[in-house]
């Protein structure tokens, strides 16, 4: 087979190196060890030849096309491949004739539907009852979580799976094959790499198989471009990697995790971890304007009244971003940050606030009552709208014990407990006295 035969399509379209790679068996799949292990659920149903519809769940360039391809192939299918992105209700309807008549031949078919959550419900809904009838069997890849992003129907009826950023020795196996395939890969060339350029290779892959294998043809072109013996050495991928940016999908699994790992530190009182997450998210593009906002949140839920200063120094580091931008902002982020993470915590704030909102969605409308209504009319007045009102700066201590303030129908109530901790400590000491006030 020649060079042009290799990295030519039939149309002579230039087919790249990542697609080249594709393993044409399961015995070649790189990855996934977690599902294709021997044993294991994926691995058996594969084997037995009898697919059943699934979704593959995960970050970019871990295999999921590959694997579905491999699936197709091992069972003698049919296969159908769709974007989400490009594709709409009539191709739907195509690949399903196309599909039928498939089946009339006795052949099955699998429909793959590439970045799937990217379909409304009524395009998901358009190949549900072909799913149902068996003229396909549904294979779709995602990098959303596909319980905010698929219909519940759809989901119901497909098993999911979820793939995982490709480790550093998968990574580094896949560089070993593309340099000594000689059909497929760059063997023709005797490329060579030594171990540190090849760690700096995976660590800008980041996890994603594609990745990896785009930047190696890359600096494999460079190299080439140079004389032999062909090495991609730190020049080389000085100029590959230059404009890369870590994988950060504004929107997608990757982000919702870090900002979770980014707020779980701050509550776990751990300045250094909250940093670290801060400035993963900065490298990889997020808007820093959106943690200044979910600062302010940090600061409401796991702070509260422990230190109320929490929440005026999230609010100045807000503000601080959208004057100044960057850097100024961001350092400002992070200060805020580490004072949230060193902060006495308290959520009673959080959670009363939760109990209370519970309630009235589910109690009746009560009336105020009378006695602490406004009265700014005659008529008010005279119905006995503020009657029996005790004004309290005018009683004892400033505080008219006994006053009730909930509709009588409901009863005085205590939602808010105060923790041990911080300026809360004097919040429940003064409250203690009140309720006892009340009660004498």
């Amino acid at each position: 087979m020649t060079q042009q035969t290799n990295l030519f399509s039939e149309n002579n379209l230039y087919i790249p190196l990542a697609d080249r790679m594709r393993p044409s068996t399961l015995d070649g799949y790189v990855g996934q060890e977690h599902l294709l292990g021997e044993g294991k659920p994926l691995r058996q149903a594969i084997d037995s030849k009898r697919p059943f519809s699934l979704i593959f769940w995960g970050p970019p360039g871990t295999g999921k096309t590959t694997l579905a391809r491999l699936i197709a192939h091992n069972s003698n299918a049919h296969f159908i491949t769709i974007s989400a992105v490009l594709a709409g209700v009539k191709d739907i309807r195509v690949a399903v004739e196309e599909a039928k008549q498939y089946q009339s031949q006795g052949k099955q078919t699998i429909l793959f539907v590439d970045e799937v959550h990217r379909f409304n419900k009524a395009q998901q809904d358009a190949f549900l009852p072909f799913v149902e009838d068996g003229t396909v069997t549904f294979i779709g890849a995602t990098t959303e979580n596909p319980s905010f992003e698929l219909n519940n129907a759809l989901l119901s009826r497909a098993r999911v799976f979820v793939l995982k950023d490709l480790s550093e020795a998968a990574l580094s196996q896949l560089i070993e094959n593309a340099l000594l395939d000689k059909e497929k890969g760059l063997g023709q060339y005797k490329m060579s790499i030594d171990d540190e350029c090849r760690q700096i290779l995976i660590s800008s892959a980041d996890g994603d198989g594609r990745r990896l294998l785009n930047f190696l043809e890359i600096a494999s072109e460079l190299a080439m471009a140079k004389l032999e013996p062909f090495v991609i050495d730190k020049k080389v991928l000085q100029e590959t990697l230059t404009q890369s940016l870590r994988r950060f999908d504004k929107g997608g699994e990757h982000f919702y995790d870090q900002i979770s790992a980014l707020h779980k530190s701050v509550r776990g009182s751990n300045p250094d971890a909250a940093l670290y997450w801060f400035c993963r998210m900065l490298d990889g593009g997020v808007d820093p304007l959106y943690v200044a906002r979910r600062v302010v949140r940090m600061a409401s839920e796991d702070i509260g009244n422990a230190d109320p200063r929490g929440l005026t120094i999230a609010l100045h580091a807000w503000d601080v971003q959208e004057r100044l931008g960057s850097p100024e902002g961001e350092l400002a982020i992070a200060q805020a940050l580490t004072y949230l993470a060193c902060a006495a915590k308290s959520n009673a704030v959080y959670m009363a606030y939760k109990a209370v909102m519970s309630d009235v969605k589910s109690e009746p409308t009560y009336e105020v009552p009378l006695h602490i209504r406004n009265a700014p009319t005659k008529l008010m007045k005279e119905l006995d709208y503020g009657t029996d009102y005790r004004y309290d700066h005018n009683e004892s201590d400033a505080h008219a014990a006994g006053q009730t303030y909930f509709p009588e129908e409901k009863g005085e109530q205590e939602y808010y407990q105060p923790v041990d901790r911080g300026l809360e400590k004097k919040i429940a000491e003064k409250l203690a006295w009140i309720r006892n006030r009340n009660k004498q």
